[in-house]
């Protein structure tokens, strides 16, 4: 059986400092790590330099495969022009791969015809950014009702037309497939996987929000293992990267024991 390739999100311990997380992620033979500009009282928002993030990086011996997150990136103007290009400097600095994309999720932009536009508009404008960085941007589509990019057809179809295959890749995240209720799979142009659980049997699927999101377990409803092996078998071969937003994870004392379970879990699955 082909081991797994996961990665830790810096969501699946939020409190813990940067470097504790980096040797977090190395205790369980992770090598792969996405940090996030969205703590407070973390890097990036802290301040620390990029610099100093790279630094660490190499002496846990990770790789930081993304930052987490340009959002509303879908929305472009003149403050996100200058979000972006600040951001991307900062994923090339630290020695980061890839910048995630977040879509509005405010039931703006949404309309048929308008969302499409929008994404388009987008892209474009950031192609030439992100390629002189050399950096990669993750377009994740969020199935929550109310977002303005919930397909995944709709991201591959904008990609492809702003001839952007190699500077954009999809993000499939387990919780949103399954929220946006599209059954589409796109592995040749998915770069990272995000994976989290719902355990909650009262819960319906239309109201699901990050709260819900567990480590997975035998008790998972989005069918992350079914989701995980349909990938594999057509060909994925990228991270699986853990990002739980339940506060019940985040107030683990021993997330390492958790996510060592989770780990198992998906591995006699796949």
């Amino acid at each position: 059986m082909t081991a797994l390739p996961f990665a830790l999100n810096h969501m699946a311990a939020p409190g813990l400092p940067l470097d504790t997380f980096f040797a977090l992620a190395k205790s369980l033979g992770i090598s792969a790590v996405e940090i996030r500009n969205d703590l407070s009282d973390n890097a990036i928002l802290d301040g620390t330099r990029p610099d100093a993030v790279k630094a660490l990086a190499e002496k846990h011996g990770v790789t930081i495969i993304s930052i987490n997150a340009l959002q509303r990136f879908n929305e472009w103007n003149g403050e996100r022009e200058a979000e972006a290009r600040a951001l991307v400097s900062y994923v090339r600095d630290c020695g980061a791969e890839a910048l995630v994309l977040v879509p509005v999720n405010d039931g703006t932009g949404r309309e048929n015809g308008e969302r499409q536009a929008n994404l388009r508009t987008a892209l474009k404008a950031l192609k030439p950014i992100l390629d002189e960085a050399g950096i990669v941007g993750l377009v994740e589509p969020l199935g929550f009702e109310i977002c303005s990019l919930r397909s995944k057809t709709e991201a591959v179809e904008a990609i492809r037309e702003v001839g952007g295959e190699t500077t954009f890749r999809l993000v499939h995240d387990t919780f949103h497939h399954h929220l946006a209720g599209e059954d589409a799979f796109f592995p040749d142009v998915t770069g990272l996987v995000h994976i989290s659980g719902v355990s909650d049997k009262a819960v319906t699927v239309a109201d699901m929000r990050d709260p819900h999101r567990v480590l997975v377990d035998a008790e998972d409803r989005l069918d992350n293992a079914g989701q995980i092996r349909r990938l594999t078998d057509q060909g994925y071969k990228g991270p699986f990267s853990f990002e739980p937003f339940a506060p019940s994870v985040h107030g683990l004392a021993d997330p390492a024991k958790a996510l060592r379970e989770s780990m198992a879990y998906l591995q006699a699955k796949a």
